[in-house]
C-alpha cells in the first residue's frame, strides 16, 4: 500500500522510508511512551487506587533510566532520529532529540519522580481517586514530548498534552479557590495556544513542511522574501504567554498557589521552562537572524519581568503566592540569555533553566511541609519553624540560595555566566537587571528565613508527623543543587553542548533528514 500511494504521489519511496532502526534510535520515544503507556493502564485500573503510586513510581523511575542512557548517548554520538512509521522527514514525524532536549527532558523526569515521592503523603486516597497519577503521567509524557520532538505541529500537540493534564491536576479537588485558578490560569494559556496554531499554520503556508531541520535549512536559504519577522514576533508572543513573560505574566501567581503543591511544584519546575525551551529552539536555532533582529525586545522584556518577580516576591505575604512570583523572575533570568544571544547567552540561559527546575520545584516542595506542619501559609501567622523542624530549615535556606544566584548552590553559576556574556556584549542594562534582581531576591529569601523560622513562634514539632517523604523530595532538591553549586563542570558542559547545538544545527539536521539508521 505504502508502495502504491508513494508512486501516485511521485515519491521515491527510497529517500522517505527507512526498513530498519538503529537500536538506540529507540530511546528518544521512551520518555515519551512509558508514561503514556502507564498513564493509560492507571485509568483503565482507577477502581484499583492502591496500584496507583507504584506502578507510576516504577514507570517514572524507568523513564529517568531511559533518559539518562539517551543524554549519555546524544552527548557523545550526536543528536538521533527515531522517525515514526519509518517515513523519513521531511514527510514523516520524527522525534529528533539532541543534548539540549535531552537534557531538559532527564531534569524533567527527575522533578516528576520527586514530585511522585512526595505526592505519597500529600495527595490522599480521595485525591488519589480522581486520577492524580495518570494526569501526572500525561503531564511528564507532554513535557518529554515538547522536549524532544522534531516537528514543530507536534511541539503544539504535546503543549496541549501538557495544558490538558494541568487543567486536570489543578482542579483536582474541586475547591472554589481551584476552580477560579484555572479560569484565570486557562484564559491565556488557550490564548497563547491560539496564537501558537495560527503561527504554525503560517509557517507551513511558507515552507509546506513542519519538520525543524527541513524549516533550518529554508530559512538558511531565504533571500529576504519571506515576512519572517512576522512569523517570530508571533511565536514570541505565544510562547512569552505561556512562559509568563511581562507583561503577560499576571495568570501564574494567580493560579499557581490553589493546587497540591505536587502538583504546584511540577507546574513550576517544568511547564514555564518548556515556553522558554520553544522560544529559544524556534528563535536561535530555526530563525537565527529574526531572533536577533527582536534582541533589543527581549531584553526589554527580560529586565521587565526579573523585576517585576523580584518585587512581587518581596511585596507578597503568603508565601504559596510568593513562590509564583519567584518562577516568574526566573524566567526572566533565561530569557536574558537568549536576548544576549551567541553561545555565552544560551548556555547561561540553558544552565539556568536545568537549575531552576530542580530548585523551583524544590522551595514548592519545601514550603508543601512548612503549611502541612504550620496550618498556615501567611508569613504573618508563621513562626518557630526553626525550633520545631532544624533539617526543614537547612533544606529551605539551601533551596532559597539557589534561588537568590548566591553560592554555593547551583544559581550562582548560571547567573555568573550571563552577567558575564551580558557585559561582554555591551547589555549593560540585562547585567543590571540580573544583579539587581538578584540582590531583590536575596532580600526576599531573608524575609522568609526570619519571619518563618526565625521569628520566635508556636509550632508544634508533631503537629503533621507523617511528611518523611515530603521532606524527603525537598532534601533531594536540595541536595543535587548543592551538589551541582560544589561541582558545576557536568551540568556547564551539557549547556555548552546545548548552546552550540542551537547555534549550529548541522548534526541536528543531518540527523533528521538523513535519519539515524545503521
Amino acid at each position: 500500500m505504502q508502495t502504491l500511494l508513494a508512486a501516485a504521489a511521485g515519491i521515491d519511496l527510497t529517500k522517505v522510508y527507512a526498513p530498519d532502526v538503529a537500536p538506540e534510535a529507540w530511546l528518544a520515544i521512551l520518555p515519551v511512551a512509558l508514561p503514556l503507556a502507564a498513564g493509560a493502564l492507571l485509568t483503565a485500573i482507577r477502581r484499583r487506587i492502591g496500584w496507583h503510586a507504584p506502578i507510576a513510581l516504577a514507570t517514572l523511575a524507568l523513564m529517568v533510566l531511559a533518559e539518562i542512557a539517551l543524554l549519555a548517548h546524544v552527548a557523545v554520538n550526536g543528536p538521533v532520529t527515531l522517525a515514526l512509521g519509518q517515513w523519513l522527514p521531511p514527510f514523516g514525524i520524527a522525534f529528533t532529540v539532541d543534548v539540549g532536549g535531552a537534557g531538559l527532558a532527564l531534569v524533567a523526569g527527575v522533578v516528576t519522580l520527586a514530585a511522585s515521592v512526595f505526592a505519597l503523603d500529600e495527595i490522599d486516597l480521595n485525591h488519589r481517586r480522581y486520577g492524580f497519577y495518570p494526569f501526572l503521567l500525561f503531564l511528564i509524557a507532554g513535557v518529554s514530548g515538547a522536549f524532544l520532538t522534531g516537528d514543530v505541529f507536534n511541539l503544539y500537540v504535546w503543549f496541549e498534552v501538557l495544558l490538558i493534564s494541568s487543567f486536570g491536576l489543578l482542579v483536582l479537588g474541586g475547591e472554589k479557590e481551584q476552580i477560579d485558578g484555572a479560569l484565570k490560569y486557562g484564559l491565556l494559556n488557550l490564548v497563547g495556544t491560539t496564537l501558537f496554531l495560527i503561527a504554525t499554520g503560517y509557517l507551513y503556508s511558507l515552507f509546506g513542511t513542519l519538520n525543524m531541520a527541513d524549516i533550518a535549512v529554508k530559512v538558511s536559504k531565504d533571500q529576504g522574501d519571506l515576512p519572517l519577522g512576522t512569523l517570530a514576533a508571533l511565536y514570541l508572543t505565544a510562547f512569552g504567554m505561556k512562559a509568563a513573560a511581562f507583561p503577560l505574566n499576571a495568570w501564574l501567581p494567580a493560579s499557581y498557589h490553589t493546587p497540591r503543591m505536587a502538583a504546584a511544584a511540577l507546574f513550576a519546575g517544568l511547564l514555564t521552562k518548556v515556553g522558554v525551551y520553544a522560544l529559544i529552539r524556534v528563535l536561535a536555532m530555526l530563525m537565527p537572524a529574526e531572533g536577533a533582529a527582536l534582541s533589543p525586545v527581549i531584553g526589554a522584556v527580560a529586565g521587565l519581568t526579573m523585576l517585576a518577580g523580584a518585587i512581587g516576591a518581596i511585596a507578597s505575604d503568603d508565601l504559596k503566592r510568593a513562590l509564583g512570583h519567584w518562577v516568574v523572575a526566573g524566567i526572566g533570568v533565561a530569557l536574558a540569555g537568549l536576548a544576549i544571544g551567541g553561545e555565552a547567552g544560551l548556555s547561561g540561559a540553558y544552565f539556568y533553566l536545568l537549575h531552576s527546575m530542580l530548585v523551583m520545584s524544590g522551595l514548592y516542595f519545601a514550603v508543601g511541609v512548612m503549611t502541612t506542619r504550620a496550618g498556615a501559609s501567611s508569613l504573618t501567622k508563621l513562626g518557630g519553624l526553626y525550633k520545631a523542624a532544624p533539617g526543614l530549615t537547612v533544606i529551605t535556606g539551601l533551596l532559597l540560595l539557589g534561588l537568590a544566584g548566591l553560592p554555593p548552590l547551583s544559581g550562582f553559576w548560571p547567573k555568573a555566566m550571563l552577567v558575564k556574556a551580558a557585559l561582554a556584549a555591551d547589555h549593560d542594562g540585562l547585567a543590571a537587571a540580573i544583579l539587581v534582581s538578584g540582590f531583590l531576591l536575596s532580600f526576599a529569601a531573608g524575609r522568609v528565613m526570619l519571619l518563618a523560622f526565625w521569628r520566635p513562634g508556636e509550632i508544634a514539632a508533631d503537629r503533621a508527623p507523617d511528611h518523611r517523604m515530603m521532606t524527603g523530595a525537598a532534601a533531594a532538591m536540595a541536595a543535587l543543587s548543592l551538589a551541582i553549586g560544589l561541582w558545576p563542570a557536568p551540568a556547564a558542559d551539557i549547556a555548552d553542548l546545548a548552546a552550540r547545538g542551537f547555534i549550529d544545527p548541522a548534526a541536528y539536521i543531518g540527523s533528521a533528514l538523513m535519519g539515524d539508521r545503521p
